[in-house]
Order: C-alpha cells, then structure tokens, then sequence
C-alpha cells in the first residue's frame, strides 16, 4: 500500500514556530507531526510513502531518514517552488504505478480516522477518488449530493447535476485515490487538488466519506495545534503514536 504526505507548506499560520524549521517538524504533545502522520499511515497498512518537502526540505528528510523511515520506504519530492496540492501530486505520479488505489494526507492534519474503513469503502464505491468529508463550519465547504458525490462548492455553479439535494461538508485532508485520475490531471502548477477534483466531477464519480464525529484537526494553525495538544493530554483522545 502506498502513500504521499504533502509537506512542502511553508506553515506561516505557524509563525514564528515554523522560523527555523519546517511545518512537518512542529511537535504536537513533544511528537513531530511529520512522525504521527507517518505511524497512522503504517498502521492502516501503508508500506511505501513519498513526502514532498520544501520549507527547510532537508530538515524533514534528515529527520525521516534519521528514523529509517519509521520501519517504511519513504522517497522525497523535493520542490524548489511550491506547486500545490495537485502540482505536487502530478510530479510524483510514477511512484503510485500500478492498479492499486493509495492515500494522499496533509502532513498538518491529525484525525483518529480509519483509514482502513476509508480504504474499504473507496473500493466498494469504485470511485476516482473518496474525500474524507465532515459537517463542520469551513471557508471553502463542499457540495455533496444524495448519493455522496462531489458536486463542485457550495456557493458556485456545480459542475454536476446533484441527485436531490447538496449538503454542506468540509474536506478533512484525507483521501484516497485511484491511480486513473492522476492523467486526468492536465492544469500546469501550481494547483489545488481539490479544485481539480472540482473539475473532474463533472465526468468522474468523486466520492465523499463522511468521517462524523471523529475526532479532527487542522493544526496548521497555533490556535488549533493548542487545541488538539489539550485534548490528548488531558486524555479525552488517545495518542496512536
């Protein structure tokens, strides 16, 4: 099973904790999150991971590789200019070869998640890709229809014709996607994923999983990284790391 960790953010809502080093190496509860990231992906079954870097890229690769990967094969995407979530997609897409579907996961987000039961319903679905999806207060929420399938965004034109109704729901930084949609991906970086996601469900079944009342972070943020580090000190959420 593989996977790719997207990194290479240069982590300014981290600010000054991202001055010296790179996002992926701000600790939540004294662990890297680039390190948790990597131990839930290992424990969902992953085996061979790529990480792109950029922001003191070499901090993160030294640190990964000091750790012999947590036990995994692990190749780095080194990115002299940002390209997006998508850019950074597409330029790896040698490594996911091959039929088998894999996991694409923000390095800055922390959910208790089963990945495995996400994995599983991706491949019940069939789908091009399956977002972890949430009903949550968001800047930019998704449009999903009766039958779980991406739309386009709340607000805008769809790009598909809903069955019935759309529900507003918020893209968790998870996902899994099929190695046929990474020639679907034709924009030049930099790019969002999710905006071409956007654009390829139009034609394509883009699915969302709806993770409920999973515990969930993004702590690309100092407010949110306080948070979450309460939450599992105080053991109302247990560290799996």
């Amino acid at each position: 099973m593989k996977a790719m960790i997207l990194a290479a953010g240069l982590g300014t809502r981290l600010r000054p904790l991202t001055d010296q080093r790179p996002k992926a190496l701000v600790e939540l509860c004294g662990t890297p999150l680039i390190q948790i990231v990597i131990r839930k992906l290992v424990q969902a079954g992953v085996d061979q991971i790529v990480i792109n870097v950029h922001h003191f890229a070499e901090k993160v690769v030294e640190y990964v590789e000091g750790h012999s990967g947590f036990g995994v094969h692990v190749e780095f995407s080194r990115e002299p200019l940002i390209l997006g979530t998508g850019g950074g997609l597409q330029k790896v897409a040698r490594f996911f070869a091959g039929p088998e579907p894999f996991f694409l996961h923000n390095v800055d987000i922390v959910a208790d998640i089963d990945l495995v039961a996400l994995l599983n319903y991706h491949r019940t679905r069939g789908a091009l890709a399956t977002l972890a999806v949430q009903v949550r207060p968001t800047s930019r929420p998704l449009a999903i229809d009766n039958k779980g399938l991406l739309c386009g965004r709340m607000g805008h034109a769809l790009n598909r014709v809903p069955d019935g109704g759309v529900r507003s729901m918020g893209y968790s930084g998870i996902q899994v996607i099929s190695p046929g949609m990474l020639p679907l991906l034709s924009e030049t970086p930099p790019f969002s994923l999710i905006d071409a996601e956007i654009r390829l469900c139009a034609d394509h079944e883009i699915v969302a999983y709806d993770i409920g009342n999973a515990h969930w972070w993004d702590v690309g943020s100092r407010e949110a990284l306080a948070d979450a580090e309460r939450a599992f000190r105080s053991g109302s959420v247990i560290a799996w790391w």
